[in-house]
Parts: C-alpha cells; sequence; structure tokens
C-alpha cells in the first residue's frame, strides 16, 4: 500500500482516520493502548507541517448522538499524550467542521465528533464519504481495526481524496504477512472466545498454514462434543457440531492436530466456585468457564516448542477472577515463550497487559477481527481502497 511517508504533507490538511474505539471508564479513558499505538503516525505527520483531522468511531450509537459515546475524553487523553491542544468540534462533518479545519495551522490537531454518529456512516453512504473529504486535502488511514468494516470514513472517503496508508497500518499488514508467508516452524495457533461460528473460516485457512491449533474457551465445546464428549450446560453451537467433525477431519488428513482441553474449571454458574474435573467428568447442570491446569500445562509445553504462535481469544471467561486463570496462563507462555509471537483480539490484549507482559509481544495486533478476517484471506475494504505504491 501507498505510505504516507511517499508524500509532502506540509500545509495539508490531512484527514486521519484512527481507531480510537477505547474503554471509557465515566469521562477518562479507560485503556490508551490504541491511542498510543496511532502516535508515531501523528507524530510523524505533525513534525512535517501536516494539518491533522483527525476521525474515530466509539461504540456504536447506531447513527445517533449519544452523550456517553462523545470523544471528548479521547481528545482530552491525546492531548496528554502528546503535550499538544487537541481542538475538537461537536459535529463529524459539515459547515462547522469545515470551517474549523481551515483555521489549522501546521502540526495542529483536530478531532472531529464519533463518526458513528451519522447514519450513513455504517452504510457507506457516497455523500457522507464526500462530506469527509472536503476537510481536507489526503487521506490517511491507520486504523487496522476497522479496516475490515467498508464504512464511509474507512472506505468510502479514500474514492475522493488522494489516499495513504499510515504506519500503523502498514506495521499491521507487515506483522501478519510475516506470519502467513514466512513463519518459522512449528507454527502454532491459539484461538478461543465464546462462538465457534465466528471463527469456522479463520480455522478453515489455519489448517492450511499451521501445524498445530490449540482451542479453548466456548467454540472448544463444540469441538468436544464433535468428539463425543459431553459438556452437560456448557455453552454450545449445537448446529456447528457437524462443521467441527469436517475441521478435525480435514485437520488430521493435514497432520495439523487439533488440541482440546483435557480438564476443566467448572461450576453451575458463574457465580459458584470453580471446580476443577477430567474433560470426561463434567456432571449434570455443569458448565466449563475455563481450562484446567492440566490443559494449561499442555498447551504451555506446546507454546514453549513453538516457531511462530498467533493468538487471538481468551480460553475462559476472562471477566470473572475464577475463570480467568487459564487465560492468564496462555499469555504467562506466549511471553516467555522463544518463538515470533502475534496476540489479537480485546480479553487477549487486557491479559497481556494486566500480566505487564504486551512489551514480551513480538506484535500486539490493535485490529481482533481484521486479523482475523485478514488471516481467512478476506478482502479488507479499508487497505483494498489504498492504492499500492
Amino acid at each position: 500500500m501507498r505510505s504516507i511517508t511517499e508524500v509532502e504533507v506540509r500545509a495539508k490538511r490531512v484527514l486521519v482516520r484512527v481507531d480510537f474505539n477505547v474503554p471509557l471508564d465515566g469521562d477518562r479513558v479507560a485503556d490508551d493502548s490504541r491511542i498510543v499505538a496511532a502516535l508515531p503516525t501523528l507524530a510523524l505527520l505533525r513534525e512535517r507541517g501536516a494539518r491533522l483531522v483527525i476521525a474515530s468511531h466509539l461504540g456504536r450509537p447506531k447513527g445517533r448522538p449519544r452523550d456517553d459515546l462523545r470523544l471528548a475524553p479521547v481528545a482530552a487523553r491525546l492531548a496528554e499524550l502528546t503535550g499538544v491542544e487537541v481542538r475538537t468540534v461537536p459535529t463529524v462533518v459539515g459547515a462547522e467542521a469545515e470551517a474549523a479545519s481551515r483555521t489549522l495551522g501546521d502540526g495542529e490537531m483536530l478531532m472531529l465528533e464519533n463518526t458513528r454518529f451519522e447514519p450513513g456512516e455504517e452504510t457507506n453512504d457516497d455523500a457522507l464519504a464526500r462530506d469527509f473529504a472536503a476537510l481536507a486535502d489526503l487521506y490517511c488511514n491507520d486504523a487496522f481495526g476497522a479496516a475490515h468494516r467498508a464504512h464511509a470514513s474507512t472506505e468510502g472517503v479514500a474514492h475522493h481524496l488522494e489516499s495513504y496508508a499510515g504506519l500503523l497500518l502498514s506495521r499491521e499488514v507487515e506483522a501478519l504477512d510475516r506470519l502467513l508467508k514466512r513463519p518459522g516452524r512449528p507454527f502454532l495457533a491459539i484461538l478461543g472466545g465464546a462462538k465457534v461460528s465466528d471463527k469456522l473460516g479463520v480455522i478453515a485457512a489455519l489448517i492450511d498454514r499451521v501445524d498445530g491449533i490449540l482451542l479453548g474457551g466456548g467454540m472448544a465445546n463444540t469441538f468436544l462434543l464433535a468428539r463425543g464428549v459431553e459438556v452437560r450446560s456448557s455453552l454450545v453451537e449445537r448446529d456447528r457440531v457437524s462443521d467441527a467433525r469436517a475441521l478435525i477431519a480435514r485437520a488430521t488428513e493435514r497432520g495439523v492436530e487439533i488440541s482440546l482441553p483435557v480438564d476443566a474449571r467448572v461450576a453451575t454458574s458463574l457465580d459458584d466456585g470453580a471446580q476443577v474435573v477430567p474433560i470426561e467428568a463434567i456432571q449434570v447442570g455443569q458448565a466449563i468457564f475455563d481450562i484446567g491446569p492440566a490443559t494449561g500445562a499442555l498447551y504451555r509445553e506446546r507454546i514453549m516448542a513453538a516457531g511462530t504462535v498467533f493468538w487471538n481469544g481468551p480460553v475462559g471467561v476472562y471477566e470473572r477472577d475464577a475463570f480467568a486463570t487459564g487465560t492468564r496462563e496462555v499469555a504467562r507462555a506466549v511471553a516467555a515463550t522463544a518463538a515470533v509471537t502475534v496476540a489479537g483480539g480485546g480479553d487477549s490484549i487486557a491479559a497481556l497487559n494486566d500480566a505487564g507482559l504486551a512489551g514480551e509481544i513480538d506484535h500486539v495486533s490493535t485490529g481482533g477481527g481484521a486479523s482475523l478476517e485478514y488471516i481467512e484471506g478476506r478482502t479488507l475494504p479499508g487497505l483494498a481502497a489504498i492504492p499500492s505504491a
């Protein structure tokens, strides 16, 4: 993709699409990881004299303004991190936003309001895309986390302005390309999360690329059922059991081992105490909420022996402390291995951050869904809209 480093930006207004979809705690940013990830692109543009018009979505306001999803706290945190004033406007596009963009000086920053306050954002309305284009002279997409969405601010506007990739976007693609095209062997994928239906495509794609797959979380239950293990009251997608069975057969044909939990932390509800049992010994009324210690040890052994590791998704109900142990064990193993490591997905990153281990990972992706779709081989609209170098 054409990089923002390749164009003269001095005195030009650059519309920078970032992914500042961060968790808020009242009027403050609870986790600024995504803001920090975009700082190199913003710093480069400021140093080169660009006039920055920053756009991002936040949450799911469904095309209407919501006071709890305004970007003022995000702008305030960006100002703290950069030590530079970040101007704001109460609108996304229109006369007020355009007038504010024209008053910017070299190196100055303006943050637009939440792009999803506009009903045409998620439908990729061309009129809205043109309104975005009226705010700038160039477009820079640095929002990898939103690159799999064909929205007006991620895909549509790129057809109306000279468009470039930001540093973060380029780095994300390069890291995933290395993973897919030049992995060290054995190449191991760790996949978790609630629903297997969300990841059937990526599992199918990975079977052709990896040497082993470790499964956890609710999605593993469907595979356990496909192998004849009764998972009792556990979250399971019974209509996907045949799909899981077919993937197991395909993996076996290709010599790819799909590893499933051998024990689990179970309870009758999330509010009850955890009990560790062998996977075949789950009782009526019990549900799997985390992998057990034997599974954790087995998975750690596989991770430590790997040459490349890709991790996406928790292996238990990470939000509850009683069922977060397995995910924390995986996080520690991924951080400790000598393998090339790539992690993505909100809960995976949260586990690494909580343990202070994010710095030990070779690449922490800012886009969980986008990274999965890229690995699956899908076309990401936000990337496809940027011309080749």
